[in-house]
């Protein structure tokens, strides 16, 4: 049975002083079966697509945005809405999206069935080839127009906003952004893609994909599967608390997207499409290269380098 997105257990917390026997909450992580329904109404078929962990919750957006970002679903109106909420017996860790008997599925990507695991979304997947955009995709080259200031703030607005690592300290978390910096949406999870997909699923169901004016941020790395994601729902600015890998950089400037790293303590990097970044004061002081191994995780989040 799918539980809370927290949990206690009994712990032995341990400090300079001694030990002590107490209750301590930690992050729910449980498999969440993923099934597909489509076909003709003479011959409908349920497929299991995925199996992924996550935190309980937000089950629907997180199906929804991944099976978005499989390039599988395009549009909130492919969906039987009726059908799904009519679906009371299913198990409470499996969640089926059911398509209207009109909609076409792409059989060769649905045939792509991998398990994720809360720490890897691409885990299985065989190649970089299996792994290109599904669709094509259009940013404005200079649109928004963010301000720095306003990428400085995010990460303790996300914070803020994160009811249940406050508990827990365990979850990620992926909040999405206007160009000012207010906070629309957040979702948090055990895996950081998986608060990527409930975003978007929730923002796909809504029916407000592309996001051309929004602002993407994740509590941890950048890696390549969330740059995807993020262009996939047409969010042409993605900012990360922690690191960006070489091919999330690589994306990034193929199609266009503003990509920071190391958004935290009054710093960050830009990796890829400064354009959209004002800074008040003009003019940037190059540093020599460091790295987060050689300087320690203060000196990696130093300023843009040109």
């Amino acid at each position: 049975m799918a539980g809370k997105s927290a949990s206690r257990t009994q712990i032995r917390r341990v400090d300079a002083t001694g030990a002590v026997v107490q209750e301590d909450e930690v992050a729910t992580e449980e498999p969440l079966e993923i099934r597909l329904t489509f076909g003709p109404p003479e011959a409908r078929v349920t497929r299991s697509v995925s199996v992924t962990m996550r935190t309980p919750g937000a089950d629907r957006e997180l199906a929804t945005g991944f099976l978005f970002g499989e390039g599988i679903l395009t549009s909130p109106t492919e969906l039987d809405v009726p059908t799904e909420r009519a679906r009371s017996s299913a198990p409470s860790n499996v969640v089926t999206l059911t398509l209207r008997s009109d909609s076409d599925v792409d059989l060769a990507r649905l045939d792509r069935n991998f398990y994720m695991s809360s720490s890897c979304g691409v885990c299985g997947k065989s190649s970089l080839a299996a792994l290109s955009m599904a669709r094509e995709t259009f940013l404005d080259a200079h649109h928004p127009v963010v301000r720095a200031e306003t990428i400085h703030a995010l990460p303790a607005a996300l914070r803020a906003a994160q009811s249940v690592f406050a508990s827990t300290g365990g979850l990620h978390a992926a909040g999405l952004f206007d160009a000012d910096g207010t906070l629309l949406d957040i979702r948090e999870d055990v895996g950081r893609h998986n608060a990527v997909d409930k975003v978007v699923g929730a923002q796909f169901l809504a029916g407000r994909l592309p996001l051309r004016d929004h602002i993407l941020l994740v509590s941890g790395r950048a890696s390549f599967e969330l740059v995807q994601k993020t262009l996939m729902a047409g969010i042409p600015v993605f900012a990360a608390v922690g690191a960006p890998s070489s091919l999330a950089v690589d994306v990034a400037r193929a199609y266009g997207l503003t990509l920071a790293g190391f958004v935290r303590d009054a710093r960050f990097n830009v990796y890829s499409g400064e354009q959209r970044v004002v800074v008040a004061q003009q003019g940037e002081t190059q540093h020599a290269p460091e790295t987060e191994h050689e300087a320690g995780p203060a000196a990696a989040a130093h300023a843009a380098r040109p």
